[in-house]
């Protein structure tokens, strides 16, 4: 058996996979990436370009500790409130402070109001 060896790991937005996904030949795909593929046209709630834009805006407020595995998440679950960020947030051991909590929950806001 073929053993394979991972060369980078980088987290990816919903959208990023979707969008990588959907060039791959319909041919080409198996009952799993048919069923990846169907989770993410149910639940991927931005446009890859419109996830690009809000993984960028989120790295540019520069949170500290903030990092872009959080990023990503953020970006597929697209907190509404502040208990959801931070319920979203206490998966991970950051701890960031209530004004960039709001930052991030206000560059956020911008997304889901285009949504």
């Amino acid at each position: 058996m073929h053993t394979k060896n991972i060369i980078s790991e980088n987290p990816l937005t919903m959208a990023e996979v979707k969008e990588s996904l959907s060039k791959v030949k319909e041919d080409e795909l198996n009952i799993r990436v048919n069923k990846t593929v169907e989770y993410l046209n149910q639940f991927a709630k931005l446009s890859y370009k419109d996830s690009k834009t809000l993984v960028e805006k989120l790295t540019k407020l520069d949170v500290p500790r903030l990092k872009e595995k959080h990023i990503c998440k953020i970006v597929d679950i697209l907190p509404a409130s502040m208990e959801e960020l931070k319920s979203l947030l206490q998966a991970y051991t950051i701890t960031i402070n209530n004004d960039n909590l709001k930052k991030i929950l206000d560059t956020v806001k911008e997304f889901v109001k285009k949504k």
